[in-house]
């Protein structure tokens, strides 16, 4: 057998003979690094097999349907909304994200859950067992159908699998796993790509459901090839904010789901809760009182409703050029607001510096808030207070009309639920939904700025 050396692009696979500065199919600079390869005979390659089979006969559609999906849920009520109801056998789930953000706190929850009636193999290639096990200690997790295994062969994963039989299988992280029949170091694409080709092979024909987590580059792409994501049945994101204890887990890819959903979890010593109440983790003062420069909006989380705060402060400045600051909303998008209250209501903002934020460090693009940001700068400025009990809904034009948002009506639902009072929404999304007593119908900025008064 022989091998040869090639510079392979870390980005998206290309190869070369000697090395570039610039890769001449992604474009990227500085991508390509060394790696030997095997370079074998034709004859070899045909008789070739892999450690793992995932092959089928050849059958009709119709006596090939499947039948109804079975959910098994992971009692971690966050997860499951975004796993659809729970977790299919043979599922591959990638679970990507930031280091230290709590992708192997979360495993390990989710593993204690489903080993209380299923047995699950939790394989670690970052950590010792005495370390995963203090880990275990401190979230009180505990179960005799749990095992652990420190390893990063692939062929002893698959060993290991086959003896031990489990129905959960968890690898932490795919990064740190290596091939032993390719020179090339653990975590570069070659590696990770056969080996999640392997780990599928493994997984499906068994129905094992398989946890698989990887690592982000600093770009916030997931590191390794793209193909990876196109193996796996479900992609992940978990994310954060910057000094932000909320942990946010998307997901941007499901095919036993809808990827619409969004989950929230809340950090802390005993690790990671559910964040349920989301409008209530969000707002930092009680509704129910007046105060002048904050309106409430429901903004969309994928197609989960969330009560978000808006706050907003107007004050006079002495340069001559007035700040406009925005903390979680778009600042373009802001100030594109503010000069639709300068044009249309006459409001003077134009010697005051203009802050406007969203309660509890989250970031929201979402065009549903503009009436709240109108709403509180209007109060701000003119030193208004707005109720606590009314929700502002609907999209702002730079002409000063009100036009109606995706989902209104779910938003609409999520505030009845909350106890809201007066719902301040477009007159067509009034028209569409059904009118009610609750709900204050807007056509355009003037109107708005007539009914705070």
């Amino acid at each position: 057998m022989k091998f040869k050396t090639v510079f392979q692009c870390q980005k998206c696979g290309y190869q070369s003979p000697k090395w570039m500065g610039q890769c001449p199919d992604c474009k990227e600079w500085d991508t390509l690094a060394e790696e030997v390869i095997k370079q074998e005979s034709k004859t070899a390659a045909k008789t070739k097999r892999s450690f793992t089979e995932f092959t089928s006969e050849v059958a009709p559609l119709a006596a090939a349907s499947a039948g109804k999906e079975e959910r098994i849920p992971t009692n971690i009520k966050e997860l499951d909304r975004l796993l659809c109801g729970g977790l299919v056998k043979g599922q591959l789930v990638l679970l990507a994200g930031a280091p230290g953000i709590g992708k192997s706190t979360l495993m390990l929850q989710a593993a204690a859950a489903l080993g209380k009636e299923r047995k699950v193999l939790y394989i670690s290639g970052e950590e010792s067992m005495p370390q995963i096990s203090a880990r275990a200690a401190r979230l009180g997790v505990s179960g005799a159908r749990i095992f652990l295994l420190s390893e990063t062969n692939i062929e002893r994963i698959i060993e290991t699998v086959e003896n031990i039989k489990p129905e959960v299988l968890v690898i932490d992280s795919i990064q740190t796993v290596y091939h032993p029949e390719f020179n090339s170091s653990a975590g570069s694409l070659g590696q990770v790509r056969e080996n999640a080709a392997e780990i599928l092979r493994l997984a499906k024909p068994k129905g094992i459901i398989t946890f698989i987590l990887g690592h982000i580059t600093k770009d916030g792409a997931l590191a390794g090839p793209k193909v990876l994501e196109h193996m796996v049945d479900t992609v992940l994101y978990f994310d954060t904010e910057k000094d932000n204890l909320l942990r946010i887990l998307r997901p941007h890819k499901n095919r036993f789901g809808s990827t619409d959903e969004t989950g929230l979890f809340k950090m802390t010593s005993a690790g990671l809760d559910d964040v349920e109440d989301a409008g209530a983790y969000f707002s930092q003062t009680p509704r129910g009182r007046k105060m002048v420069g904050r309106a409430f909006s429901v903004a969309a989380e994928g197609t989960r409703p969330i009560l978000t705060e808006v706050q907003a402060l107007a004050s006079p400045t002495h340069y001559p050029f007035p700040r406009r600051i925005a903390a979680g909303l778009d600042l373009n998008r802001t100030q594109m607001l503010l000069a639709a209250l300068e044009k249309h209501i006459g409001l003077s903002l134009e010697s005051k510096d203009v802050y406007v934020s969203l309660a509890g460090g989250v970031k929201i693009s979402d065009s549903a808030l503009d009436l709240a940001v109108c709403a509180a700068v209007i109060s701000s400025a003119r030193d208004l207070p707005l109720d606590g009990n009314s929700v502002f809904i609907g999209e702002v034009g730079i002409l000063g009309q009100v036009a109606p948002a995706a989902m209104t009506d779910r938003r609409i639902e999520e505030a009845r639920r909350l106890g809201v009072s007066k719902i301040y929404v477009p007159a067509l999304s009034a028209k569409i939904i059904k009118k009610a007593p609750d709900l204050i119908e807007l056509e355009d900025l003037l109107q708005l700025s007539a009914k705070l008064k």
